[in-house]
């Protein structure tokens, strides 16, 4: 059988994810982001309906466990919409659990268990918070993990090595938290050490490291590089990602790029009174970047490319 991408409704063909925002949060709560979580489910599926009508045929949902995940109202929000929804299962970096938390201290084989369970079986219902497990249906599609800035905790290289172990046994992709861009080549050694090539990985976060020449050479080796600050003016201006991704186009690498929001923010969303809203990637940056680089890019970009790497193999 080909290979298929694991959504929350079921298989996926990779000719059906259509346009791809590779990094979303549908529902958050962390302790990173006091007073911005947000869970309810008909703001957020008013927020991906708008995400559809931009031009996005699928949300890759990349909340780890013990952040909010909820995957039946992640199936719920495809449903209503017919947005394709990927999500996923894995471990943040530290600063996203509170002192204590289970997934900080236990050893590798209980964690491991919690990942292949919501990769083989079904998400847990309560997010592995509830005092046993509550399996669902809805399976979880690709492993996310988190490193600190330029640097692994001994909690966090336990968690990645976890990961990549998960990874490796059910041939899902890897998608890597790389805080403010930095410590790929080291996470990328890390993992093809515990059996995931580099071609199997997606880098998040690159584009706040907007260092073309270290993204060619993360590109040489295999690695996806996930430009997912779309809308963040304030960090910098929306023209420095359009020359970044130009530049890589220019030299022939945006075959390892990937496109998303990570909009990550109740502050940020539309439906509840912010912006610039999930939507902004298709409905303002797509359009601006096809003037610059031209359509047929820009679909390799956001259509090609997360078809090769999100299916199961």
């Amino acid at each position: 059988m080909p290979p298929t991408v694991q959504g929350v409704l079921g298989p996926l063909a990779p000719d059906r994810l259509g346009r791809v925002d590779a990094h979303e949060h549908l529902f958050l709560t962390t302790p990173a982001l006091p007073g911005e979580e947000y869970d309810d489910l008909d703001r957020i599926a008013e927020e991906v309906d708008r995400v559809g009508a931009s031009g996005i045929g699928t949300v890759v949902d990349l909340t780890p466990v013990g952040l909010g995940r909820d995957p039946r109202k992640l199936a719920e929000v495809a449903k209503r919409t017919g947005v394709q929804v990927v999500a996923a299962t894995g471990f943040h970096r530290d600063a996203h659990y509170p002192a204590g938390h289970w997934a900080l201290r236990e050893p590798a084989g209980p964690l491991l268990e919690v990942l292949l369970q919501d990769l083989t079986v079904g998400m847990d219902g309560r997010d592995w918070q509830g005092p046993v497990p509550s399996p669902t249906e809805v399976r979880a599609g690709l492993v996310k993990l988190g490193a600190s800035y330029q640097r692994l905790s001994p909690a966090e290289r336990r968690r990645l090595e976890v990961g990549a172990e998960a990874a490796r046994r059910t041939g899902v992709p890897v998608a890597v938290h790389c805080e403010a861009g930095t410590f790929a080549h080291e996470l990328l050694d890390l993992l093809e050490r515990g059996g995931v090539p580099a071609e199997r990985v997606v880098l998040a976060h690159m584009d706040r490291n907007p260092d073309a020449d270290l993204h060619r050479e993360l590109a040489d080796r295999g690695a996806y590089l996930l430009y997912d600050q779309v809308g963040r003016v304030m960090h910098r201006p929306e023209s420095q990602l359009v020359a970044l991704v130009a530049e890589l186009v220019g030299s022939g690498h945006h075959a390892r790029v990937l496109l998303g929001t990570d909009t990550a923010r109740r502050s940020a969303l539309r439906a509840y009174g912010g912006g610039p809203g999930m939507d902004v990637l298709g409905r303002t940056f797509l359009p601006r970047l096809e003037r610059r680089v031209g359509g047929e890019a820009v679909d390799r970009i956001v259509r090609a490319n997360p078809a090769r790497v999100l299916p199961t193999r």
